[in-house]
């Protein structure tokens, strides 16, 4: 690690589809990286990829591995298990995009294999890198209630998974890590649109310290919407990740006041990606590490199979 803060981090990209393509650019961006090449078995997406960022192409996974320090794993969410392990036995500490991957055996194979090796594994729960986030860090204390809403419009891509862990899996990292309880029960439905698996889905989160958080998650949306609201006994807080703003509502004696939120807003898979770098130098535990990623997998599956039962 001394060897690694002296000189450019060596960063990959496996999987250059639509995000992969944003964690090349913004690797190509910092100062601390050199982003070394790219492999996907799409060869002319990479190709195109690899010229627009002036890298190079990679034949191969090994290759790839071979000369990277750091690689971004982001192929489909059933291949993550398969694309990473290889990788980190090359010795490349991998950020996996979220979900970590699809069941909780792979999801051990993956940390027994970052442990055998001694690599980092950082897992891409975005939003936990949002300047939103920061804030709710911050402010939240002891919450009572809080509800997401998180919708898109329909998109081919993603579809292997049902939205649970397409999309929903995010806002159980963030009641998770807001809330900072353990979970005592969970009530979930959801319906199947355009897909094999849940398109929409709702889930009632109950935890040990009296918190209920309610998820909704919807990707056959006409509109894109990230808001969250918690409640707790100082006042309310309502907030929207996708445009970075929100307000407060505080209770002062018997009157509420407004008041707008101070955001500093940043792109948070930028964040996400310097906090990635940061941590690999420093030989630090992510924000968003194996372990937490394996946690909501955990979680986003119970929800799943509680769905699965009543299509």
């Amino acid at each position: 690690m001394a060897e690694l803060s002296q000189k450019k981090i060596k960063c990959g990209v496996a999987g250059v589809g639509y995000l992969g393509q944003h964690h090349a650019r913004i690797y190509n961006s910092l100062n601390s990286c050199e982003l070394v090449g790219v492999f996907d078995p799409h060869l002319d997406v990479c190709e195109s990829v690899a010229n627009d960022q002036n890298c190079t192409v990679f034949s191969s996974l090994k290759e790839l591995g071979e000369s990277c320090d750091v690689v971004s794993v982001v192929s489909p969410t059933d291949l993550h298990a398969e694309v990473a392990i290889p990788l980190m036995d090359l010795g490349c500490h991998v950020l996996i995009e979220k979900p970590l991957c699809v069941s909780l055996s792979e999801a051990e194979d993956i940390l027994n294999v970052a442990q055998k090796n001694k690599t980092i594994v950082q897992v891409g729960h975005i939003e936990h890198y949002n300047p939103v986030m920061t804030f709710l860090e911050d402010a939240v204390e002891q919450p009572k209630y809080l509800t997401v809403e998180r919708l898109a419009p329909f998109q081919p891509r993603g579809t292997e998974v049902g939205v649970v862990l397409d999309l929903m899996i995010h806002d159980i990292g963030i009641a998770m890590a807001l809330v900072s309880s353990s979970i005592s029960k969970v009530d979930a439905i959801g319906v199947r649109v355009l897909s094999p698996t849940e398109d929409i889905a709702n889930a009632r989160i109950c935890f040990e310290n009296g918190c209920v958080a309610n998820l909704s998650a919807s990707r056959v949306s006409e509109k894109k919407a990230r808001e969250i609201r918690v409640f707790q006994d100082s006042g309310y807080l309502s907030l929207d990740f996708m445009n970075q703003k929100g307000h407060l509502i505080k209770k002062e004696g018997i009157t509420l006041n407004k008041q707008d939120v101070p955001v500093e807003k940043g792109e948070p898979l930028a964040l996400e990606l310097e906090s990635f770098i940061q941590c690999v130098n420093g030989a630090l535990t992510p924000k968003t590490d194996g372990a937490f990623g394996k946690t909501a997998l955990e979680i986003a599956l119970l929800i799943t199979k509680q769905i699965n039962a009543t299509l």
